[in-house]
């Protein structure tokens, strides 16, 4: 049988030419599908993208800047976003370096995206460090925002920021992207953006951190909340994360190894300083600078090229006051070294047991509880509680229920709160036992305000005693008499008039029934020069001047110094019945320091949008009112007042006096020892409720009134009640500091002389006479020392 015969099977060779295909198909599928994923998200299929408009003029909210005289931040105005941008080269190189170095250490080489960084990020899925570049986090602020937990929402968010941080990169420069990113982001505690944060935890501009101070701002960037500074957030984290931005900064060379030892063992060293409505310096201006910002919005010639209106809370305007930052400082820090030393004195005065009704004096137990009854019904916690549906009975006795809350103190001499548990209807009591100062200042010369304090704390007392309150101003009016009676009937500070008594008959100038004056000495013999009797502050002498010239020209000059207030054309105003506020009184008394011309009071000089385009410029108001002459004339008898008056002659006092020990409570910072010319004069109205002192100087003159809410609140004896006591050494303190600041330019020369001089000024003051007094016959007594 014949064998089969068996071949051989050639070995089969392995075709790899389809897993070829395959692996470019899948390569180029995948290329295509990242291009058109690219794609995608730069057509907007993944979400909107901004275009070249919006990459030019991102939409981020602004605050507006209240700017001062001397070129610094008073306050702001938004709603969320305190935010103030700032050129880069405003940024010190502290921070950039800080930043460069924690964030995009390569952010200098790319083009948006940094490779090497991504790769890493993939390699490692991250737990290498994300590979965002400054750019990326700057598109993220700007344009996405939000981070979805989603993945295929993140990815696609991511891709959108890519894109971005592309364009970015071609549409500003490395310097650009640095600032616009350190000015977008959120710092917390109404930081948003490098300016915010630098004068928020350090009280510095940006351009003056040090770089221990940069390396905590740049430390925040990682999680604002978690690394927050404050002592009851986290500042042992905050000071950890400060110190690894330190040793980042050591690692690529901007600092070295000791910078970095030393710097890391110290501590955070804040200066925590809040910006809010409520806080920080002019705060009662900044409240009347909203309303004039929003008259100003408005009006319908003011508005934006699109023809909406411009929103002060976003928009980054930026408005430049004519407030001096110093001086304000000043004026605050005398108000805030007095009125806590006076507040005391009353207190020490008025305790319950030395007063039953304290802290009103005067009035019966059954008026005092009509008082606190009608406060009780105008107050903001009896609208709250009607409109939530109680009736009456249940909110009487809400008011008598022992209630937590913080209240106003005194500390140390330092504004405070203090948390008490205390009857609503003892807090309305205890509030009403406060004095209250309103403080102006102005140069008579442009009619600039170069100060302006209408209480003594905005957050707890926010009615404004510079132009939203008006009191009674004493003898601080006597100087509108005088100066008709000169400009009328040419008198001379030197022409002599009887002290006695005199009485304006009944009907003679819309007087119902006879008007005398008295003079609170009980001298009413010999003589007195005018200059004499207003440095005395004579009331005789001044009712004779009234019943020469008639209230109606007294009112008409009132009117042409700028007094805007209700004026009644009766004898009485003479001795100050009428009630004006500090506003208008530095007005009218600055028309006499500026030779006869008014100055309408300027507070705004000029107001630019975010991009620095000049919205509104101000334009004087002036108006001739008196001749130079009679101006002068004035001014020169109110010198008088501080020459030789018993209370304005403090401010030149050495110490060596009976104030030095009569006072020593309250006259805080005496002796002033001030020896330029000054005019002025002082004023107390009836029971000692007002005490008033306007002073000035040749380009500076300043009122300040100071009294309580109530006119039942106050001194028992003209002692302490008087304007010499109450008012006049916060004038003293604040322009004992002005002048001891060699940066302002206070006058310390005399008054400008006119050359034609007509009238005699060349007369003795002897400063005697009146220390004291009137009473007319509707019960309205005028003090003035």
């Amino acid at each position: 049988m014949a064998k089969k015969k068996t071949t051989k099977s050639k070995p089969e060779t392995l075709d790899f030419s389809k897993y070829v295909r395959w692996f470019w198909m899948v390569f180029l599928g995948g290329v295509l599908a990242f291009v058109l994923l690219f794609l995608f998200a730069s057509w907007g299929f993944l979400g909107e993208m901004p275009d070249h408009t919006k990459l030019e003029n991102p939409e981020t909210n602004l605050a507006s800047e209240i700017i001062s005289s001397d070129d610094k931040t008073l306050g702001k105005f938004y709603f969320n976003d305190n935010r103030t941008p700032v050129d880069f080269k405003e940024l010190p190189q502290n921070i950039v370096d800080a930043l460069i170095a924690t964030e995009d250490v390569r952010h200098y080489e790319h083009s948006g995206i940094d490779g090497r960084g991504t790769l890493r990020a993939i390699y490692k899925l991250g737990s290498g460090g994300g590979a965002s570049t400054i750019s990326q986090q700057l598109a993220k602020n700007l344009f996405t925002k939000q981070v979805s937990s989603n993945i295929i929402e993140r990815l696609s968010q991511k891709v959108r920021e890519w894109i971005i941080a592309i364009r970015l990169e071609r549409q500003y420069t490395k310097e650009e992207i640095i600032a616009q990113y350190l000015n977008i982001v959120d710092f917390n505690n109404n930081a948003d953006g490098i300016r915010s944060a630098a004068r928020i935890y350090f009280g510095k501009e940006p351009k003056d951190l040090d770089i221990k101070e940069s390396a905590m701002i740049v430390g925040m960037l990682k999680n604002p909340t978690l690394y927050n500074p404050r002592p009851h957030r986290n500042p042992v984290g905050t000071r950890n994360r400060r110190n690894v931005v330190l040793a980042q900064m050591n690692k690529y060379g901007f600092i070295t190894e000791e910078v970095k030892d030393s710097l890391q063992k110290t501590e955070l060293d804040l200066n925590y300083s809040p910006e809010s409505h409520r806080e920080g310096i002019a705060t009662y201006f900044r409240e009347y600078l909203r309303g004039f910002m929003k008259e100003w919005t408005s009006d319908k010639k003011n508005r934006k090229p699109d023809g909406s209106k411009y929103d002060l809370y976003t928009d980054g305007l930026k408005i430049y006051t004519t407030i001096d930052s110093r001086m304000q400082q000043y004026a605050e820090d005398a108000i805030e070294q007095h009125m806590p030393r006076l507040q005391a004195e009353f207190n020490n005065q008025n305790t319950p047991k030395r007063n039953k009704t304290t802290p009103f004096l005067g009035l019966t137990t059954s008026e005092v509880n009509k008082l606190l009854n009608d406060h009780m019904k105008r107050g903001e916690r009896w609208r709250v509680l009607k409109s939530q549906g109680k009736s009456e009975k249940e909110i009487r006795a809400s008011f008598q229920k022992p209630t937590e809350m913080r209240v106003f103190k005194w500390v140390n001499g330092k504004a405070s709160e203090v948390d008490t548990v205390m009857k609503p209807i003892d807090s309305m009591r205890y509030y009403k036992s406060f004095f209250h100062p309103g403080m102006m200042s102005m140069d008579p010369l442009t009619g600039h305000v170069k100060a302006w304090v209408g209480g003594m704390n905005y957050k707890h007392f926010q009615y404004d005693m510079v132009k939203q309150g008006t009191r009674q101003v004493g003898s601080t009016f006597k100087p509108f008499v005088y100066a008709t009676a000169i400009d009328q009937l040419q008198f001379s500070p030197c022409d002599s008039f009887p002290r006695t008594p005199i009485t304006i008959e009944a009907n003679k100038f819309g007087n119902p029934e006879p008007w005398t004056t008295k003079n609170s000495d009980g001298n009413y013999s010999g003589k007195q020069t005018l200059k004499d009797a207003l440095a005395s502050s004579t009331n005789t002498v001044t009712a004779r001047l009234i019943n020469e010239i008639g209230p109606q020209p007294v009112v008409e000059m009132a009117k042409k110094l700028g007094v805007t207030s209700d004026i009644l054309p009766v004898p009485a105003i003479a001795l100050g019945t009428t009630e004006i506020s500090v506003y208008e009184m530095v007005a009218a008394y600055s028309t006499f320091a500026n030779k006869g011309v008014y100055n309408k009071p300027v507070m705004v000089t000029r107001i630019e949008d975010k991009n620095g385009t000049v919205l509104y410029q101000f334009t004087p108001e002036s108006k001739d009112v008196l001749s130079e002459e009679v101006a002068y004339v004035t001014v020169n008898l109110m010198e008088g007042v501080t020459q030789a008056g018993s209370s304005g002659g403090r401010l030149r006092s050495k110490g060596v006096d009976k104030y030095n020990t009569m006072y020593r409570e309250i006259m805080t910072g005496y002796p002033y020892e001030l020896d330029n010319p000054i005019a002025g004069k002082t004023g107390t109205t009836q029971n000692q409720s007002d005490g008033w002192f306007m002073g000035m100087v040749p380009n500076l003159v300043t009122g300040v009134w100071v009294g309580a809410e109530d006119r039942s609140v106050h001194f028992r004896s003209i002692t302490y009640g008087q304007g010499a006591s109450m008012a006049l050494p916060i004038w003293g303190l604040y322009m004992k500091a002005c002048y001891e600041d060699e940066t302002l330019d206070i006058s310390k020369d005399e008054f400008e002389k006119p050359s034609n001089l007509t009238i005699n000024i060349d007369c003795d003051v002897k400063g005697e006479g009146d220390l004291g007094g009137n009473e007319d016959p509707e019960g309205v007594i005028d003090f003035d020392f």
